[in-house]
């Protein structure tokens, strides 16, 4: 594949147009469309046919719910098939052959010991509807409000899933240190940093522990009713977290009854080399949040969780739209898809492979401070380096948002997150082929030294990035 992709002649005026209308009529807040102007009209596998003539590779993935990449062959049969049956589209919760199809096919994928115990909820459409299950739930069995949550976090954008998401200042919500190897919050990294950070939880929960104690007069903090991690970070800049450092936190919350949330919102389906990334550190969570890539590309949201936490009562408020049809034949084709075909081996292979090459970038490029990662969940983070500072150098966002758009120019479609949205995001289809992901490879790396040529030249002339 050719590093730059060739630009057509002139943009259609069906594409100016569209671009032109989505501005006038959609908030400021689109995220994507704003850094991608690109009109998608056809796509197949990772490549985008656009509106202008263009052809991209995909590493975005509609925010990682593609695990099959786009308009897969089974994905697209198995919802023909619930078309063509007659079959309603949209039920509530009542049993139906399909429903019963992806539950079975959901729990053959689930950790064999969080599945003999396990129960499913199907919630509303997005990924923070389950978020704010689960978090309902866990306050719910516990008779207890607070929540344990870590900084870079991203859970959603309802009230629950923003207050238990970096940044939010709800109360109820105590933030915690996640290890963070590039920018330790306590200046080590690696196992120590990732000790400090488990002997911090640890030290805030026996504080816990004595408030709940009445004969402790110090007060304390108040009793928690869970805690929610996301295996690897994905929004907050694709920072995974260490396995001992996992296992770490499962024994703490298990010794003092406190239900173990994994968002696996992002992680789930393959995505890191495993099919679900608790499954790295061999930890057994109360509550998995499910959604993105359990849908097949349609919307659906789902929490598994340990029966014993079962306390809703039978009839209680549930969600309308929690009953798709098209999103659960979806989903099953894509789980047993990903199941049959080891797609999450391959993923760790691939993965690691490309890993490598990216790392290989920092020696010439010295604007690369960070590439980390697991499976096909890949982060660039972009510094400004300062001679002779020990201390990580300051992410850029420009040069970040820059990268992107020289990739955009050579046909390649990448995210940000992180920091300042300092840290390039990759996450291809899990069906990537060899030839398809050196080509990733080599579209990036030429976009890096393009934007840093122009960086440079910016920096000689006097200005900043």
């Amino acid at each position: 594949m050719a590093v730059t992709e060739p630009a057509p002649a002139a943009p259609t005026v069906v594409h100016e147009g569209i671009l032109r209308r989505q501005s006038l009529r959609e908030p400021a807040a689109r995220t994507y469309a704003r850094s991608l102007p690109v009109v998608p009209v056809r796509a197949r596998g990772l490549t985008i046919e656009a509106a202008d003539g263009r052809r991209y590779l995909d590493c975005l993935s509609g925010a990682g719910a593609l695990a099959l990449g786009h308009n897969h062959p089974v994905v697209l049969e198995a919802i023909r098939k619930v078309l063509d049956s007659g079959a309603p589209l949209h039920v509530p919760d009542l049993a139906t052959p399909v429903q019963d199809a992806f539950t079975t096919e959901l729990f053959a994928t689930l950790p064999r010991r969080f599945a003999e115990n396990a129960r499913v909820r199907f919630c509303g459409p997005a990924a923070t509807d389950a978020v704010e299950a689960a978090v309902e739930l866990v306050r719910t069995a516990t008779g207890r409000d607070g929540l344990l949550a870590f900084t870079g976090a991203h859970h959603g954008t309802t009230a629950g899933a923003l207050a238990a998401s970096s940044g939010a200042q709800d109360v109820r919500v105590t933030r915690l240190p996640y290890p963070y190897d590039y920018r330790c919050p306590f200046g080590a990294g690696g196992e120590r940093g990732a000790e400090l950070a488990a002997r911090w939880t640890e030290n805030l929960l026996d504080d816990a522990d004595a408030a709940d104690d009445p004969d402790d007069l110090d007060g304390g903090v108040p009793p928690f009713a869970g805690m929610i991690l996301e295996p690897v970070q994905g929004e907050g800049g694709v920072i995974p977290a260490p396995d001992t450092w996992l296992r770490r936190m499962r024994a703490l919350t298990a010794d003092r009854s406190i239900p173990l949330i994994a968002d696996e919102i992002q992680t789930g389906v393959g995505r890191t080399g495993t099919f679900w990334a608790v499954e790295h550190s061999g930890i057994v969570p109360d509550v998995m949040v499910l959604s993105k890539a359990i849908g097949g590309s349609l919307p659906l949201a789902a929490i598994v969780y340990d029966s014993d936490l079962e306390s809703r009562p039978p009839g209680g408020r549930t969600d309308t739209y929690r009953g798709n049809q098209l999103a659960m034949a979806a989903g099953a084709a894509t789980l047993a898809y990903v199941r049959r075909n080891k797609l999450a081996d391959r993923a760790a292979l691939l993965g690691a492979r490309m890993l490598g090459r990216l790392q290989g970038l920092a020696a010439s490029h010295h604007c690369v401070g960070d590439v980390r990662g697991r499976g096909l969940m890949i982060g660039v983070e972009l510094v400004a380096p300062a001679a002779g500072d020990p201390a990580p150098p300051a992410p850029v966002q420009d040069l970040a948002a820059a990268v992107q758009r020289e990739c955009l120019r050579r046909g390649l479609i990448v995210g940000l997150g992180g920091r300042r949205s300092a840290v390039v995001r990759l996450l291809p289809p899990l069906t990537l082929t060899d030839e398809q992901a050196g080509a990733v490879v080599d579209r990036f790396a030429d976009a890096l030294a393009a934007a840093e040529r122009v960086a440079l030249r910016r920096s000689e002339a006097g200005l900043s990035h």
